[in-house]
């Protein structure tokens, strides 16, 4: 499991312990832009998926975290599914810490693909997916992945799928630590 320290700024990434979901729910609710899932669904991903999430933590209190799983289908692709980060502290580099500590977590062990979905307004998710794939030396394909009518909630942009790699587990260490 992850545990790192990133000592310019004071944060720990480490894996979330099984109690720590509701403070990850809390945290994608401040971002106020991240789909809100329920609070049980951010408690099971503490405590099953922890392999395959970060949480930063500041002076004992969570200000950010990422998570994913790794598709069952496909084992050589890990999905990023969410990175939230307190208000506060965003536009700092903490984001791409959070990814690259992701996938260096056991649950992307092996993985040559990362995957996530980004609404096409999202220009700043857009440019950091893009940046990490520059840094890994490997390819960025965008494809469709859902369209807006595909959603039952009214409201809910299309989202495209960002496919990076494949890349190489040593290259992993090219990017943040």
């Amino acid at each position: 499991m992850i545990d790192e320290e990133i000592p310019d700024q004071g944060i720990r990434l480490r894996s979330p312990n099984a109690d720590e979901g509701g403070a990850m729910w809390s945290v994608a609710r401040d971002t106020q832009t991240l789909d809100l899932n329920s609070s049980y669904l951010y408690m099971l991903l503490a405590r099953d998926f922890a392999d395959t999430c970060v949480i930063a933590e500041h002076e004992g209190r969570i200000v950010g975290f990422a998570s994913g799983y790794r598709r069952p289908r496909h084992p050589e692709v890990v999905f990023l599914w969410q990175v939230g980060i307190r208000p506060r502290l965003q536009g700092q580099g903490l984001g791409k810490r959070l990814i690259a500590a992701f996938l260096r977590q056991p649950g992307a062990d092996r993985a040559s693909m990362l995957e996530t979905t980004i609404a096409p307004d999202n220009e700043a998710s857009r440019a950091l997916f893009q940046s990490m794939a520059r840094e890994l030396d490997t390819d960025c394909q965008i494809s469709p992945c859902f369209r807006a009518e595909d959603f039952p909630d009214n409201g809910h942009s299309a989202e495209e799928l960002f496919t990076i790699g494949p890349y190489r587990p040593s290259a992993l260490n090219q990017l943040a630590p």
